[in-house]
């Protein structure tokens, strides 16, 4: 099998943002603080160039640079957003329910959606660099009631299987789209193999580090792909690899389009 699509890290879209500057308000943090943000896809002011992968619209890899660094208070709605700790400490702060203060380390994740409206901020308060895989999706049905949950992911003891974290699994962190998000991370070389719900559905894996082999495909850190209608997809990965596999039901043009329509003419 090969994929429908490869991304290499060099591929995506590029950002340094700033605290200091026009972007002050936006950015958090003390002078000579600053966000590098790396992006799979086109949203906005993310990479220009492929327009997302399903309802996916948001696949960033973030490093928050100095302290108190990160995202001052700011809105969503009928978004699905969430991060993944690499590295680091975030603390996320959002309006969801009574209001919710979290702070995350490396394995920790969160599912915040927005919904019909809320706010968040996201700091790294401590001198350590943090770093996060961000992912944002639109829900399957609008202005939900904000939520937020959030989950861990022990690196040492759940290795050399592929562990659903995101979705309808035991286990999982609940989520409004018919999508599952699910983490390897490997410590000696093996094959795998991950099947869809459907051939509807679509698989995007993204390597945090390591080497994975799939198709005539060879993916180093921060490469990526994508894959559509295959029944299973199979893969080898090389020792001490850390790969998140994204797996989406794949929405037409036309639905995403109306869909921007009538968020354009809700704001």
């Amino acid at each position: 099998m090969n994929p429908t699509f490869v991304l290499r890290a060099n591929e995506r879209g590029h950002d340094v943002i700033s605290s200091d500057g026009p972007t002050s308000s936006y950015v958090a943090g003390h002078p000579g603080a600053f966000i590098t943000r790396e992006s799979s896809f086109n949203f906005h002011q993310y990479q220009a160039g492929r327009p997302g992968f399903g309802p996916i619209r948001v696949f960033g890899d973030e490093t928050f640079h100095g302290a108190g660094c990160g995202y001052n208070m700011h809105p969503h709605h009928n978004f699905v957003i969430c991060a993944f700790v690499l590295e680091g400490e975030l603390t996320h702060i959002n309006t969801a329910g009574e209001g919710t203060v979290d702070r995350l380390r490396q394995g920790d994740y969160y599912v915040f959606s927005a919904g019909s409206g809320g706010k968040h901020c996201e700091l790294s308060i401590s001198p350590e660099d943090m770093n996060a895989i961000y992912l944002w999706v639109l829900p399957s049905q609008l202005y939900l009631p904000p939520s937020y949950h959030r989950g861990h992911f022990d690196l040492r003891t759940r290795r050399n299987q592929i562990i659903q974290l995101v979705g309808d699994a035991d286990g999982a962190l609940p989520f409004p789209q018919d999508l599952r998000v699910s983490r390897l991370v490997t410590d000696r070389k093996g094959a795998f193999a991950y099947a869809p719900r459907s051939a509807e559905h679509g698989l995007y894996l993204f390597v945090v580090d390591g080497t994975l082999t799939c198709g005539d495909a060879t993916l180093g850190r921060r490469d990526s792909l994508g894959a559509s209608g295959v029944k299973t997809l199979e893969f080898e990965a090389a020792d001490a690899t850390d790969v998140f596999i994204v797996e989406t039901a794949i929405i037409d043009d036309d639905r995403v389009r109306a869909w921007e329509k009538e968020q354009a003419e809700a704001s």
